[in-house]
């Protein structure tokens, strides 16, 4: 680690995630020596803050990595396919927020409580990828159980805020919860069909971010729609998750983007090739980096985004036997999406790359 520390460029600074890496950078010590913000034409000349003083926000550039030893990229799969090699010519090394790179055979998938010792081939490409958040939280509760007993078997069901799509996102959930606050009249007289009726009006409510109405709506497809009929985002869990901890291990999943601001929620069932009881998880689970329990039944304790909310710990709770099977266990892990998943693992993985790579 160079004692006067490193020229770090954020690349979508403006962003939700941008904001985020530049708070975790800061509150972290990260060793910034100089920092660079960029984003697109429309937000240059803005300023942010960073460690108490505001600093211009430049247009980013194909010149914009000159000098830039560390490059944390948040904004978009089409930016950073342009301009991640650029930065990374330049000597700059990229860790890269979006799905573009994850699946390279030549770049590093990294969560650094299951894998760090991957980083160590960011000289292939310069380029380390950040994976799926939804894969991060349940990754970083799944290792210490693989370590313990083999997991053979994963099936998981997603509970995903509607922060994971971003700005828009939340602008259109939060116009759609007020239009339809405001044009209810709730009564306690009121029947369920008199409910419903005042309902019909929002069944088809415009829309532009999702394909139906996300307020007060469960709805079972994140990303697009793959030939298999699974969603993309299903399938990022299934080849992230061999990439980064086992090939052997068999995932399937279902992802629902939910109307909740902040924090993904997963049920998580497993199966191990050796036994392992509740208690052992618990166990285990209460040493491991970056886990927190939260399970209490009889005090109603158990993981919840609002706990998760600028936490970096991924909360894991209501773990118990399958008593369906031989060796499974079913678990709650929550996190936050933007700062676990995404920003702070980011950072995580730069202060690795920083104090044994660089």
């Amino acid at each position: 680690m160079k004692e006067q520390g490193y020229k770090v460029a954020v690349v979508g600074a403006t962003g939700a995630v941008g904001n985020q890496l530049l708070s975790v950078l800061e509150q972290r010590s990260f060793p910034v020596r100089e920092i660079v913000l960029l984003a697109s034409g429309r937000s240059a000349g803005r300023t942010l803050t960073f460690r108490g003083e505001e600093h211009p926000v430049q247009e980013l550039t194909e010149s914009s990595f000159d000098g830039v030893e560390v490059g944390l990229f948040s904004a978009g799969g089409s930016i950073s396919a342009k301009f991640a090699p650029i930065a990374a010519q330049a000597g700059c090394v990229v860790i890269d927020n979006t799905a573009h790179f994850r699946m390279d055979p030549d770049v590093p998938l990294v969560v650094p409580e299951v894998n760090p010792q991957a980083i160590a081939g960011y000289t292939k490409k310069n380029i380390i990828a950040n994976p799926n958040c939804s894969t991060i939280q349940m990754l970083v509760v799944l290792k210490p159980i693989h370590d313990e007993a083999k997991i053979e078997r994963v099936v998981v069901s997603t509970y995903q805020a509607v922060s994971g799509t971003g700005k828009d996102a939340l602008e259109e959930m939060l116009v759609q919860s007020r239009l339809m606050a405001c044009g209810i009249e709730w009564t306690k007289e009121d029947s369920v069909e008199r409910l419903l009726e005042g309902m019909a009006p929002y069944k088809k409510m415009a829309t532009s971010v999702y394909p139906h109405r996300i307020a007060f709506e469960c709805l079972p497809h994140i990303d697009v729609f793959l030939e298999n009929d699974y969603t993309k985002e299903e399938m990022k869990m299934v080849w992230e998750t061999g990439k980064i901890l086992d090939p052997a291990i068999r995932v399937t999943a279902t992802t629902v983007r939910v109307p909740s601001f902040f924090g993904h929620s997963e049920a998580v069932n497993v199966e191990t090739e050796r036994e392992i009881t509740a208690t052992r998880a618990r166990e285990i689970l209460n040493s491991a980096p970056g886990v927190t329990v939260l399970d209490d039944p009889k005090r109603n304790l158990y993981p919840l985004t609002a706990l998760a909310m600028g936490a970096y710990g991924t909360f894991v709770g209501r773990i118990r036997r399958d008593e369906s099977v031989d060796h499974g266990l079913n678990m709650w892990i929550v996190s936050d999406n933007i700062l676990k998943g995404a920003a702070l693992n980011a950072v995580e993985i730069a202060e690795i790359l920083v104090d044994k790579y660089l």
